[in-house]
């Protein structure tokens, strides 16, 4: 009888493992079925490129050199957004509030009206007391988490974390993007620019691993221009290869303004 009762609970130990990984499965399959929302840049030729905008819930590393384009493509993202009727933090360590409107408001990307209302909100980090103090690097990261966690906006960007990742320990750096993957599994969309040299190749690829989404951006000489860049590397729920390129330049009268490639290349 005992040994009955052994077999038995066997069987019915079995089935409920069959009905459980039944149950993840077709939780899976939904999960791919589902198409995926999208955040808008503002700009036509970028959302074709990422195949509808930045998917949300992503998150995004922009990575790149001085002056390559990443805070202008933050700042187009940003605008994008706030269009959308999406709320939007914006953390920099590299502008103030008043020099980041001011920016955007000469690239014809004004954002006063919803910075007024409330929809967009922009935290300033004081770089230099960072410099002065890389000790507090990782305190601060945490500080910077625990606004991310407590923040109800639906998209959040970091321009940039670069201040932080040099002064701070690869562990820590990793901790934080792993936090903001757990974010991004919530409903938000974040998107993080840092300049490659803060890295060594280890951690980098380990950033590039844990975000769903990676632009490089790169200025390069192309005949006798010298064009921004941005590759896109990885892009979350894409239908085709990566690598895409976009070209940009940034105008004081049109703003981010794609350069065509039949353009770049002639």
């Amino acid at each position: 009888m005992e040994g009955n009762k052994n077999i038995e609970a066997l069987f019915e130990k079995e089935s409920f493992e069959e009905e459980v990984s039944s149950d993840l499965k077709e939780e899976e399959e939904e999960e791919e079925k589902a198409p995926l929302e999208f955040i808008s840049t503002g700009n036509m030729e970028i959302d074709r490129k990422l195949e509808g905008g930045i998917p949300t819930g992503s998150l995004c590393l922009l990575e790149g050199g001085n002056d390559s384009g990443k805070s202008i493509l933050l700042q187009q993202i940003m605008w994008g957004a706030l269009n959308e009727d999406k709320r939007v933090l914006a953390l920099t360590t590299e502008k103030t509030s008043k020099e980041l409107l001011n920016q955007m408001e000469s690239l014809k990307l004004g954002i006063s009206e919803y910075f007024i209302i409330g929809r967009a909100k922009i935290f300033e980090i004081d770089a230099s007391y960072v410099e002065n103090n890389p000790q507090l690097s990782e305190s601060l990261l945490l500080v910077l988490l625990e606004c991310l966690q407590k923040c109800n906006e639906e998209l959040i960007l970091i321009d940039s974390l670069t201040i932080f990742a040099v002064n701070a320990s690869e562990n820590a750096v990793l901790n934080f993007f792993t936090e903001c993957v757990k974010l991004c599994d919530r409903g938000k969309t974040i998107l993080i620019s840092v300049h490659g040299y803060a890295f060594s190749q280890v951690v980098l690829y380990r950033l590039r691993s844990v975000c769903s989404t990676c632009f490089e951006l790169r200025i390069e000489q192309v005949g006798d221009q010298r064009v921004k860049t941005m590759e896109i590397q990885k892009l979350r729920g894409a239908k085709k290869n990566t690598g895409n390129m976009v070209s940009f330049n940034v105008n004081s009268e049109f703003g981010l303004k794609i350069i065509p490639v039949s353009k770049v290349k002639a």
